[in-house]
């Protein structure tokens, strides 16, 4: 029987304390994905876009609820804050490599030629730049297989050839994959996205088409 590769969110909650007392982000969200869709993840600014990448990662656990996939999920693209800082760089991509049971030569191998590290690879990622620790996040997101990816906000740093070289590397990768992506920027997301899943105080709602996705967005936006 082959693997069911799509993505099943069932009653997710997640809330969190603060000044005024518990804030619930969102509450019961349940949706269903299949393999290989590529979707915007819209909302207003604290709906929980990122705590929701980061719940479908895996690095971030939900107050109740379960996200079930027979597939490979990514960390979020664009996150580079998970790295050891006192490990170098080399060090780092084989305790991922590790983590995800992939071969750790070639995924040294392969982070060291596309992010184009080179030596500064030995050095301890706490004097990396925001630049250097970003080249080597997305290189680790490239160098392993994944049925599907997180974007959080950026998909590729560095210099014009680089951004380029990283974009089609990227695409890519996309190919059979699934991908959530979150942005401010609708161009970007209709370079990689069909659909949405728009949330709201109401939950979450899930659109085959994009643009309707962001219409009925700047609409609840307006209203």
């Amino acid at each position: 029987m082959p693997v069911d590769r799509g993505l099943t969110v069932s009653g997710l909650s997640k809330g969190f304390a603060g000044p005024g007392g518990w804030r619930a982000l969102f509450e019961g969200l349940s949706f269903r994905l299949p393999a290989g869709a590529r979707l915007a993840l819209l909302g207003a600014n604290g709906a929980g876009k990122s705590t929701l990448l980061s719940i479908l990662a895996g690095t971030l656990r939900a107050d109740a609820g379960t996200v079930r996939t027979g597939g490979r999920v990514s960390w979020p693209m664009g996150f580079s804050g998970g790295f050891a800082n006192d490990l170098n760089g080399i060090q780092n991509a084989r305790f991922v490599a590790r983590i995800h049971g992939a071969d750790t030569d070639a995924v040294v191998d392969f982070v060291t030629e596309f992010s184009e590290l080179g030596a500064d690879m030995r050095l301890p990622v706490r004097v990396y730049s925001a630049g250097m620790r970003a080249r080597l996040a997305f290189g680790l997101s490239m160098a392993l297989d994944f049925d599907w990816y997180l974007v959080d906000e950026i998909i590729a740093v560095g210099d014009q050839r680089f951004r380029a070289r990283a974009e089609a590397h990227f695409r890519d990768r996309l190919t059979g994959a699934g991908l959530v992506m979150v942005s401010h920027a609708p161009a970007i997301l209709r370079q990689y996205c069909s659909g949405a899943i728009l949330l709201s105080p109401a939950g979450a709602r899930v659109f085959s088409d994009l643009e309707e996705a962001l219409t009925v967005q700047a609409g609840a936006a307006m209203a």
